[in-house]
């Protein structure tokens, strides 16, 4: 695993447990309003966590730390994500992935094989403007439908989720994104906020206010509509 980062200790990262976040480097998407940019378009650049350091580091948290999310960068470009998930399952943790949903054949080998306990999956956009907002001139939006009905179907906990920038998002775009995943249990609504170190620039973000609105708008969708990022 090619790890740059670790959060040693969250109350946020994974629903409802203690864990700690583990950043892997790379990603196949340029969205503009990434906050991780320097993982996403030049992770040699940044130190390296070696793997048998986090192992060791989970081995002496074991019992105290609940679970553990890995993220990124985009985990399932991993070539060794699968191995490192069934460790993390045999030290005893929960296990959370952050993806995007370009790689489907990984998510579905990971709820397969029990890797995995919980799944939160970025979505970009409605259909329609999904490649505009994932910084590329084309997606294989296939893969992004596939990696939505997996989740719906696995019977683990999840979330969909959406990073919501002004010049991206629209109240149609989230009327839309709502109609594409209707009947899902969970969606967030994260506000944007610049990190510093994004792909893009000239970005910004809708008020709380504005945000509770979509909020109410997207209620009937879904079981929950959640805000993030609005205190």
């Amino acid at each position: 695993m090619e790890f740059h980062g670790i959060n040693k200790l969250t109350l946020l990262d994974y629903p409802e447990h203690l864990a700690c976040t583990l950043f892997t480097g790379h990603c196949n998407l340029r969205c503009p309003f990434c906050h991780n940019a320097s993982l996403v378009l030049c992770p040699e650049n940044e130190p390296e966590i070696d793997t048998n350091e986090i192992l060791r580091f989970l081995e002496k948290r074991a019992g105290t730390l609940e679970g553990v999310c890995v993220t990124g960068g985009e985990p399932t470009l991993q070539p060794d994500l699968l191995a490192f998930l069934r460790q993390c399952k045999d030290l005893g943790y929960l296990v959370k992935l952050d993806t995007n949903g370009t790689r489907p054949e990984i998510i579905n080998k990971a709820i397969n094989d029990r890797l995995v306990d919980y799944i939160a999956m970025d979505i970009k956009n409605c259909p329609a403007r999904y490649a505009e907002t994932a910084g590329l001139s084309s997606v294989r939006f296939s893969a992004f439908e596939e990696s939505v009905r997996l989740i719906q179907n696995s019977g683990l906990p999840y979330e969909f989720r959406t990073t919501v920038v002004r010049n991206f998002h629209t109240k149609e775009d989230l009327l839309a994104i709502g109609e594409w995943l209707k009947g899902s249990s969970t969606y967030a609504l994260q506000a944007f906020e610049n990190s510093g170190s994004l792909i893009g620039t000239g970005l910004s973000g809708y008020s709380a206010k504005e945000l509770r609105a979509f909020q109410d708008l997207l209620t009937p969708y879904f079981d929950r509509v959640l805000l993030r990022g609005t205190d």
